[in-house]
């Protein structure tokens, strides 16, 4: 993550991964969420956290999942309903559920059904917020398999190639695949030039945002440093920027997830409907296509080759998606997790209103 995203030392609280887990699954289960499922929302957050992808963990995301608990737009006790399946594929109506609610759910069935089959999709509609994709093709991985994961809710927020106006949303995609040493590949990205939340990372930080992530309410990229506008006072660019320097990539790269997410679900055009959109999870047994144990000496000796690739002048070393993360993780297992004191003030306030017990600091 970029240094301007990350809490300012003057800011930071330190929390120990045990005690923001056990707040975060107090705060789902004071939601109606049951006990079992508010453990795993609270995973997928932490997770997150951990990886250092702070954009979708608790610093952001859980104030607005309490929130649509409160106003009924997302359901607590999902009953979730098989629209379709093969041996192979499925799709499922998660019935208002969260995205961290059914998301680890439906990543397990593709894996099952590829442990069986060689390869496993579940598509999912009717569901809200995925808290990043990362998490879900990591559980892949972490079975010895490869994972994907797309989602597509949160159109009008994205502006098209020579448009002025937004289509889509930030359009997150994700792929992970294990190693035997190495730590795992995991590549999670939005298909903008930087995802939402990170613009709310900034704002809380005091930190600018790049010229070319951004365009005015007309379409015109702003292509200065600027301090971060509110929502609902700029769009997002696809990866590229602008036209000149390949924005039609990140653009196909958007569009394509919308019809695997949307069109391929049968939800319809998340443009035309609107949020929430279809999610996507695939996981691919490696056993099913070559020898496991020789796959995972290859990546050790691919992932090994890159990241002993002389830098550059200025730079320290060359990294893969996926190499910070598993340090960040490690280190924050030790000494805390860093959280903005706004965060913590936050956890606080709702906690003391909702009478759950919240020891932070």
């Amino acid at each position: 993550m970029l240094e301007r995203f990350k809490v300012p030392e003057k800011d930071r609280v330190y929390v120990a991964e045990g005690q923001i887990r056990t707040a975060t699954e107090a705060i789902f289960r004071h939601s109606g969420v049951s006990v079992d499922e508010a453990a795993r929302s609270t995973d997928v957050l932490i997770t997150n956290d951990l990886r250092g992808v702070e954009s979708h963990g608790v610093s952001n995301m859980l104030r607005h999942y309490v929130a649509d608990y409160g106003t009924n737009k997302l359901n607590p006790t999902p009953e979730f309903k098989v629209v379709r399946e093969s041996k192979t594929t499925m799709t499922i109506d998660a019935d208002r559920a969260l995205g961290t609610h059914v998301g680890p759910w439906a990543m397990q069935h593709a894996i099952d059904k590829a442990k069986e089959f060689g390869m496993g999709a579940v598509a999912v509609t009717n569901s809200g917020h995925l808290a990043g994709c990362g998490y879900y093709a990591m559980m892949a991985a972490q079975q010895g398999m490869i994972g994907h994961c797309m989602t597509a809710g949160g159109s009008h927020q994205t502006v098209p190639t020579f448009g002025s106006k937004p289509v889509m949303g930030t359009n997150p995609i994700a792929w992970a695949a294990p190693a035997r040493n190495m730590p795992p590949f995991l590549f999670d990205v939005a298909t903008t030039q930087v995802a939402n939340n990170k613009i709310s990372l900034a704002r809380r930080n005091g930190a600018q945002i790049e010229g070319g992530w951004i365009t005015d309410l007309d379409g015109e990229p702003i292509l200065e440093n600027i301090d971060p506008p509110d929502i609902g006072e700029y769009y997002l660019l696809h990866i590229g920027g602008t036209r000149e320097n390949g924005s039609h990539k990140g653009f196909g790269l958007a569009l394509m997830n919308e019809i695997i997410c949307n069109e391929l679900s049968g939800y319809g055009p998340g443009p035309v409907n609107g949020t929430p959109g279809g999610h996507f999870f695939q996981a691919y047994d490696i056993e099913a296509f070559t020898d496991r144990e020789k796959f995972l000496d290859d990546m050790d000796s691919l992932l090994k080759f890159i990241a002993d690739v002389p830098p550059a002048k200025g730079f320290e070393r060359v990294i893969y998606a996926g190499l910070k993360e598993d340090e960040d993780e490690k280190e924050r297992l030790k000494g805390g997790i860093p959280y903005h004191r706004e965060v913590i003030e936050w956890f606080e306030s709702y906690c003391a209103e909702a009478g759950i017990e919240c020891d932070l600091r």
